[in-house]
């Protein structure tokens, strides 16, 4: 492939980080089934955490390609901490950005691309992840909302302080 200077330094620093500081890690962390948190704060220290994410709101401003370019150096010594900076990238932030309105994104995206994990809620146990079939549901109550429904696969939950809920 023909990257660019940046993109190949993107890749190269995600791949350099991968062998000296998760490497040594991933058989503990597969037995005992929990991700080390030194892993988390150095992918945040790195930028790692919140690539697309503006710099105003704290990310580094850069490019989905770059995020990509970030996981797939990741997976290739740990597909499950690449996995964790994929959803917090592609799905969570993603839709802070989308979709979340400019209180939001002030309020989570800093703590996200900082210190935090968040997570993406979907997947239910009889529809699966077809958004459009969901059968939990979420009412206004005025100053909270109240959700009821189940959830399962629920990826960096054991992580995660920020939870993206989907309901109706």
């Amino acid at each position: 492939t023909h990257l660019s200077e940046d993109e190949r330094m993107f890749f190269q620093s995600a791949l350099d980080f991968a062998k000296k500081d998760i490497a040594p890690l991933v058989s503990k962390m597969d037995e005992s089934e929990v991700m080390d948190p030194s892993i988390i704060r150095k992918m945040h220290e790195l930028g790692f955490m919140g690539v697309e994410v503006p710099e105003k709101y704290g990310g580094a401003g850069s490019t989905f390609f770059n995020a990509i370019l970030i996981i797939e150096a990741l997976a290739q010594v740990d597909p499950s901490v690449s996995v964790l900076m994929d959803v917090q990238n592609t799905l969570v932030e993603n839709a802070f950005l989308k979709w979340g309105t400019e209180h939001l994104k002030n309020k989570y995206l800093p703590m996200l691309t900082s210190s935090k994990v968040g997570s993406y809620c979907l997947t239910e146990p009889n529809s699966g992840s077809d958004a459009f079939a969901l059968r939990t549901r979420a009412w206004d109550e005025g100053t909270h909302y109240r959700i009821t429904g189940k959830k399962v696969f629920i990826t960096n939950a054991k992580e995660a302080d920020v939870f993206i809920v989907f309901a109706n």
